[in-house]
């Protein structure tokens, strides 16, 4: 695991010696070209200052801010002035795996999964961390770092460990002041499951009604109970997957906008055209040539 694990095809990042996770520090100066990339960052500003550009807007970036970016988001930096970041990277895989019970905690569940999607985020969370969390953070940070000199198949499990400390303190801070979350209880085995269904097969013709009948709720139920566990219908849920998948397939390959939203089901391509610019602010084809080139 020396160097840097991350590997780069036509803009996109993307893990490249299959670790599930790493962190590294990086200087900025001057600006950071805005980029996409297949897996979720969390960057942390640990030095400096530098203005964040996302399709959240422009924001200005200081000592302890975090920015948390879901797969397919793009981003860059602009007045980058001594800007030091720890990034922090975590596979899809990771999280769908091994981390997929963090689904059911409260505040993790709000970190990584539902937060960056609620309130019209599109994907991207930021919160900020005082002097002694973000030196907590850093120290986690660190841990997890040294660990790319490691074999990877003897430290899996130190490398989940530290992520997880990393991520836990991150969430109590992301959800201080919210006792709704902070305060939650676990996700119900019902929105797990039609979670798991959703992510197993996203190019499925999926109906709110079919999904209720699988689990043997009433649609209005299903809705209440998945929305108070996720912050979305399943519908907005499924909608937010699939153009995750979309983005990453866009970058990945070569197959034409048409199939890629048969492949992630929607094959009406006006409609996906409609849902893909909605959610990341580019028509498809503009961001395929954005950020492969």
């Amino acid at each position: 695991m020396t160097g840097t694990p991350l590997g780069s095809s036509r803009g996109l990042l993307y893990f490249a010696d299959g670790s599930p996770a790493y962190a590294r520090r990086y200087p900025h100066e001057g600006e950071e070209p805005v980029h996409t990339h297949s897996f979720v960052e969390i960057a942390v500003v640990v030095a400096g200052s530098a203005v964040h550009h996302s399709l959240s807007g422009r924001r200005r970036l200081q000592v302890g801010d975090v920015v948390l970016l879901r797969p397919g988001v793009w981003h860059g930096y602009e007045e980058c002035a001594g800007l030091v970041l720890y990034n922090c990277c975590v596979g899809t895989d990771l999280l769908r795996n091994e981390l997929s019970w963090t689904r059911e905690d409260p505040q993790l569940g709000y970190l990584l999964w539902t937060g960056p999607h609620s309130l019209q985020r599109r994907g991207l969370l930021t919160t900020h961390l005082d002097d002694g969390e973000l030196a907590r953070c850093v120290g986690y940070l660190e841990a997890l770092d040294r660990l790319r000199a490691r074999h990877l198949d003897k430290h899996r499990a130190d490398v989940i460990g530290w992520l997880s400390l990393f991520l836990g303190q991150l969430s109590r801070t992301a959800t201080a002041g919210q006792d709704e979350v902070a305060n939650g209880t676990v996700t119900h085995p019902t929105v797990m499951r039609v979670m798991a269904m959703l992510e197993g097969d996203p190019a499925h013709d999926w109906t709110l009604a079919e999904l209720a009948r699988v689990v043997a709720l009433s649609p209005a139920y299903l809705v209440r109970l998945f929305k108070s566990a996720t912050g979305l219908p399943p519908m907005a849920y499924l909608a937010r997957l699939r153009v995750e998948t979309a983005s990453d397939l866009l970058l990945r390959t070569d197959d034409p906008v048409t199939a890629i939203a048969r492949a992630v089901g929607w094959p009406d391509q006006s409609y996906f055209a409609r849902r893909f610019k909605s959610y990341f602010g580019l028509s498809a084809t503009v961001y395929r040539n954005r950020f492969r080139t």
